[in-house]
């Protein structure tokens, strides 16, 4: 009979999730975005920002700015779907039409598939070292797809496997952050605060930069945002919700960011977890160490990358969730991991990431239009239901948004470093006129302002 209840659980996963059937508590909510923003890119990041000639102070306040206007963001895009509970595929449906809105679902869930390969394969490699130093026995591709099973089993369970990840790994990894801090406090203090505190720094564009890698490290989430609030319990305000995101994602990110930068200062090494490796050599430390690795890419996959793709090809291609999850886990295998985690691969990787950040800030600034300007914040049952009726007023493409992505994303590539500053609002306001003077937008404006 429960076999019964999830098949008909996974087929109507897109379905809107009435308030009574959500899962995640305030504090639920927070885990899974505590194990979903930990990363080791964000080590990486703040190790990179020393190149930049900053210090201490200046690195903090970078990273504590950029996380803060992302958590606005994911304040702002949570709102569709909490009230609604329909997911992100259904939320774009409203502004880009039941056809146009394959473009924008696939441009954020495609992404995804590479990321849950990279932090599989350094998932798999934190296995096998522990494998090694503790049992002798070294097969990294055993524990790759070992690792791989144990991520399609708990993502196959939907939310529940993310909320289980979320509250263990965050608890996980919230001590190893703390013991790496003590670490880098206790035994190179003195180093750090020659290198990282005497010196008066910048802040000019270095800094500006700083701030805006920060930010730009985690904007896939904040457009999907609503992928993980429609699972939230009904009761909590806007303001409590942006609550939780802070306190999930800002002091996690910037005592990423910190330690990074401390961990590199102290031994040179620009790799934050070899630096770790150099620092203390014992087997705790590299215990400590590897199990923070595993648990951050776990969580971030689960949280991040699974379930973004997941409802994409359930949206387009009419599938169930348990066949999704399992078609990402093999899409993700073939993005090659293991050549893309060579430093050799790093530029080609960081180029294809500036390169798709730049569709999201005008996806997003079509979101945001669409629902605060265009419907006022109020979707009615009347609306909704018409986003799950293929014939309905919101059938086909919506050209309005599509053209206004597309110049947004012209506009972004010019300059990908800082391209959701300048691209959003032009594409808010051509996506605005479009809407309004477009006569093939006419069925499109029916429940908005514009009627």
């Amino acid at each position: 009979m429960s076999d019964v209840n999830n098949e008909k659980k996974q087929a109507s996963s897109l379905a809107p999730i009435a308030p009574k059937d959500r899962i995640m508590s305030w504090g639920s909510n927070t885990m899974l975005w505590l194990g979903g923003c930990i990363s080791i890119g964000t080590l990486t990041m703040g190790s990179a920002q020393l190149e930049k000639g900053l210090n201490l102070v200046q690195l903090f306040m970078a990273v504590f700015l950029g996380s803060l206007i992302l958590i606005i963001g994911i304040a702002m895009n949570d709102q569709f779907s909490y009230k609604t509970g329909a997911p992100y595929a259904i939320q774009l449906k409203s502004a880009f039409g039941t056809k146009g809105s394959t473009i924008p679902v696939l441009l954020r869930g495609l992404p995804a598939i590479v990321w849950y390969g990279f932090q599989t394969w350094l998932g798999g490699a934190a296995l096998n070292n522990i494998s090694i130093v503790f049992f002798g026995f070294d097969n990294i591709w055993v524990f790759f797809i070992l690792f791989q099973i144990i991520q399609i089993l708990l993502s196959i369970k939907g939310f529940q496997g993310a909320k289980w990840v979320g509250n263990v790994g965050g608890v996980v990894i919230s001590i190893a952050m703390i013991y790496l801090l003590y670490i880098c406090l206790t035994q190179y203090g003195d180093v750090i605060g020659d290198k990282l505190m005497s010196h008066s720094g910048t802040w000019g564009m270095p800094f500006i930069g700083a701030v805006i890698a920060f930010f730009g490290n985690s904007t896939t989430v904040m457009l999907n945002a609503g992928d993980y609030s429609r699972e939230v319990k009904a009761g909590y305000s806007s303001v409590q919700r942006g609550a939780s995101y802070f306190l999930a994602m800002v002091p996690a990110t910037v005592l990423l960011g910190l330690i990074g930068a401390m961990a590199s200062t102290a031994t040179g090494i620009a790799n934050p977890i070899n630096a770790f490796a150099q620092m203390v050599d014992n087997k705790v430390v590299l215990l400590v160490t590897l199990g923070f690795i595993i648990f951050a890419q776990l969580s971030t996959n689960l949280a991040s990358n699974v379930i973004p793709p997941a409802y994409a090809f359930m949206d387009v291609f009419k599938i169930k969730h348990r066949t999704a999850v399992i078609l990402v886990g093999i899409l993700a295998v073939c993005t090659c991991p293991w050549i893309l985690t060579n430093d050799s691969s790093a530029a080609g990787l960081d180029l294809f990431v500036k390169i798709y950040s730049a569709f999201f800030a005008p996806i997003f600034a079509v979101l945001i239009t669409d629902f605060f300007i265009l419907h006022k914040r109020n979707i009615t049952k009347e609306v909704l239901d018409d986003l799950y009726d293929e014939k309905g007023n919101h059938a086909g493409v919506n050209w309005a948004a599509i053209i206004a992505i597309a110049v947004g994303a012209v506009i972004g590539l010019i300059n990908v470093n800082v391209s959701f500053f300048t691209a959003t609002i032009p594409t808010g306001l051509i996506f605005y006129f479009l809407m309004k003077k477009m006569p093939s937008c006419e069925r499109f404006r029916k429940g908005t302002t514009l009627e």
